[in-house]
């Protein structure tokens, strides 16, 4: 079945080259990849024509959300995509997501009904929309992910290889093309627990010495076209 309704802790983490290669050794014995391997994802970001949603989140405020359409691979009109309402409160994250097609979205957005069936998920992504009024596509996140999972745990674990992001084209159906965030061999580290990260994880970062980052894909790519177009 799958996920719909998600509350977590997440922890982010930038590592070198040599700390992913490290990493990925030391969670041998502890961490399995998980049945899809490898695998690009990308996810368009609703903004206002202000963008006033990733503004606000960059200045870490204690509650901040955003809303994002997530295809695993290039779509296509028919493919299955997921809308997914990501809020984060007091370090818990909070995240609703309901499986869809790109023309539903397309609907949803102007305003033309909802994006699911009647229920809870639908209602809050519903007064999401209403509320900002306007929301449009603002940024296209793409990375290659490798996911891991703990056999009879809850820990997740995700390593995003190669960052990147798009500021035009801005569809799921084109390519996975865009511009690297990060250094070449540089990688994204989340760490997923219900509760408290375990022990042994916690010594396999303590040796590497990876530290904790505060880091959004979405909120660096904004940064970076900041920064060209003060640049310009």
């Amino acid at each position: 079945m799958a996920i719909t309704v998600m509350k977590r802790y997440e922890l982010k983490y930038l590592l070198t080259a040599k700390q992913t290669d490290f990493l990925r050794e030391r969670l041998k014995g502890h961490m399995e990849v998980d049945q899809y391997g490898r695998t690009s994802i990308a996810s368009l970001y609703y903004d206002t024509p202000t963008y006033q949603l990733i503004r606000t989140s960059v200045e870490k405020p204690e509650f901040k959300e955003k809303i994002r359409l997530r295809s695993y691979g290039v779509a296509t009109e028919e493919s299955p995509v997921f809308l997914e309402l990501k809020r984060k409160a007091y370090g818990v994250v909070y995240k609703r997501r309901v499986q869809t097609t790109i023309p539903l979205v397309h609907k949803f957005f102007a305003g033309e009904g909802d994006i699911c069936a009647p229920g809870q998920i639908n209602r809050e992504i519903t007064a999401f929309r209403d509320y900002y009024k306007t929301l449009v596509p603002a940024c296209l996140i793409i990375y290659d992910r490798t996911a891991y999972f703990e056999p009879g745990g809850d820990l997740r674990l995700t390593i995003d290889e190669d960052p990147r992001y798009r500021l035009d084209d801005l569809t799921l159906t084109r390519s996975m093309d865009g511009i690297s965030l990060l250094d070449e061999g540089w990688t994204i580290l989340e760490v997923k627990v219900q509760e408290a990260v375990p022990m042994w994880l916690c010594s396999i970062l303590s040796e590497g010495m990876i530290r904790k980052s505060s880091f959004s894909k979405y909120g660096e790519a904004y940064r970076q076209q900041l920064l060209k177009a003060q640049n310009y």
